[in-house]
């Protein structure tokens, strides 16, 4: 790879670094750290429909992916970097030539392309890891940042575990990469140990030690290993950081990252303290939170910070009167400005198309017309299950948009039987991948139990329930159930997740079930399962 490659990189504006202090920038790689959280993983359709609702909620840059990693990863983050405008789009890379190579073949036709090279640091790292010297770490880290550079002019490095990387080899390592070509500098507290103020004096102690610092933006990445992550970014940007690298209800490895919303509403509900603004359009936060997971099956806490679905919640009595007389007795932030609507009832069985596609566009999805229109009948279908609608129950219909996996077997009918004093039995009719309807039964534990071998039966897929969790999409006796459980195939090599939703817990679990089995069908076909290569820990 050599600049001549390069048709776009010439035209990228590169990072003005000296372009409005009393900014912080959001980076968010909820689709490339966080997806590394166990159960988080994501196709390229839901990848997309993510990264259009974080573009259009003001997200500066957007790591999309890890494009070595996979074949999946690669097309997700080209794809990406192909549709999105308005926000950079990053694609991870070691510090190696085929790395860097890949994450540029991925992101080269974006507006705003982005290389983002790590190496780790750390003594503990160096020895045990890396077996490389502080010479060596310096040449590598240099040579991956002018690879990058050489194609991109926008080039952010990691040195992997800088919160445990001793203070003058860290400035050493800055200050290289700065000279060749480093545009921001990350400084991850990889595994979540740094205390606020410690992470602070690590920041401060490169904007005072660092001669050439202003000529890069300086970045934080916090893990939330002591649930300090959020603590530590705010002390990071207090202390000179101009970039927060988070993620959307803080997925992640292990307890996972900063979490976007709190770090948004911390700067913008205490201005009057920081001074500083971001680009985020906050009333998208909650929206995008419960899309987010929507597609991944990861419920938020109830109690979870700006979009817990008690956030804003206020039971005890003198709560209660205090916000009766005046609400910012109890409340600092306003429900409407995370976008936590105050509307119960959102759509009936009488609401119309324009009302339906009004309130999907709001929510942050992109469907065509025809999407729509299926989507309408799905909707009017539940809305004679239910009396209210709510944007929880929209999101479980969208869903099925953003799925690259072939209904190769489709549940026509289903019966179940059970009860104290019965033998629980299930009988299915399927529709084949050859078209064929096929009837089967068996009997279980339990009605799902049941339903689950019956589709064994008919499909030949054996397979062992790794994981089933049942809750409530919504509110209310008719709330729609939604199953999201995992399959772990017999070589216990791969697993395959699969949800669905229904005002029937019993059918949303036989739905689950063959979702999962298609996915299973498909990688079959497929011949192999997509080779994955060593993912980061966090060192980005």
């Amino acid at each position: 790879m050599t600049p001549s490659d390069n048709s776009s990189a010439a035209s990228s504006t590169p990072t003005d670094v000296e372009a409005d202090r009393n900014r912080v920038r959001i980076f968010d790689t909820t689709l490339r750290d966080g997806e590394q959280s166990p159960g988080a993983s994501m196709n390229m359709a839901e990848k997309l429909e993510l990264a259009r609702a974080l573009a259009g909620m003001g997200v500066d840059v957007i790591e999309a992916g890890f494009p070595i990693a996979s074949v999946g990863d690669f097309d997700s983050v080209r794809a990406i970097a192909a549709e999105i405008t308005g926000a950079t789009v990053c694609g991870l890379a070691r510090c190696n030539d085929r790395d860097i190579d890949r994450a540029w073949e991925a992101v080269q036709f974006a507006q705003k392309p982005r290389i983002h090279v790590f190496l780790a640091t750390s003594a503990i790292h160096r020895e045990h890891k890396l077996r490389m010297t502080r010479a060596q770490i310096v040449e590598r880290a240099v040579a991956g940042v002018r690879r990058a550079a050489a194609v991109c002019k926008d080039v952010e490095f990691s040195p992997e575990d800088a919160a445990r990387t001793e203070i003058e080899f860290l400035r050493e390592v800055i200050e290289a990469v700065i000279d060749a070509g480093a545009t921001t500098v990350n400084i991850p507290d990889t595994v979540g140990y740094a205390m606020p103020s410690q992470y602070a004096a690590v920041i401060r102690a490169l904007i005072e030690g660092v001669p050439n610092i202003g000529r890069a933006v300086i970045s934080t990445h916090c893990h939330d290993d002591l649930g300090l992550a959020v603590a530590n970014s705010l002390a990071g940007v207090e202390a000179g950081a101009r970039q927060v690298e988070c993620t959307i209800n803080g997925i992640g490895e292990r307890a996972g990252n900063a979490a976007l919303e709190e770090i948004v509403m911390a700067l913008k509900t205490r201005h009057d303290y920081y001074g500083l603004e971001t680009n985020i359009k906050t009333e998208r936060l909650f929206p995008v939170s419960r899309m987010l997971s929507s597609i991944t099956g990861m419920a938020v806490q109830r109690n979870k910070a700006i979009v817990g679905s008690n956030a804003f919640a206020h039971e005890a009595g003198i709560h209660q009167d205090g916000m009766l007389k005046e609400r910012s007795t109890y409340e600092i932030m306003r429900p409407e400005d995370v976008g936590v609507s105050r509307t119960d009832l959102v759509l009936g069985k009488h609401s119309g198309r324009h009302a339906l596609r009004d309130r999907v566009v709001e929510m942050g999805y992109t469907l065509s017309e025809e999407q729509i229109e299926t989507l309408f009948h799905d909707f009017k279908a539940l809305a004679d299950k239910k009396k209210e609608v709510y944007d929880e129950d929209v999101a479980v219909l969208v869903e099925k948009f953003m799925g690259d996996v072939p209904a190769h077997w489709q549940l026509l009918s289903l019966h179940t039987t059970a009860g104290t004093s019965v033998l629980p039995t299930a009988t299915v009719s399927i529709r084949r991948p050859d078209g064929e309807i096929v009837q089967d039964a068996a009997i279980g534990d339990g009605p799902v139990d049941a339903i689950f071998k019956a589709v064994e039966r008919v499909t030949g897929v054996h397979a062992n329930l790794h994981e089933f969790v049942v809750r409530s999409v919504s509110q209310g006796k008719d709330a729609q159930g939604e199953v999201t459980l995992e399959l772990e195939v017999e070589s216990g090599e791969s697993t395959f997740r699969g949800r669905a939703a229904s005002t029937d817990i019993i059918e949303a679990s036989a739905l689950a079930y063959l979702n999962a089995v298609n996915a299973i069908t498909t990688r079959k076909e497929r011949g192999q399962v997509r080779e994955v290569v060593g993912r980061p820990g966090a060192g980005a």
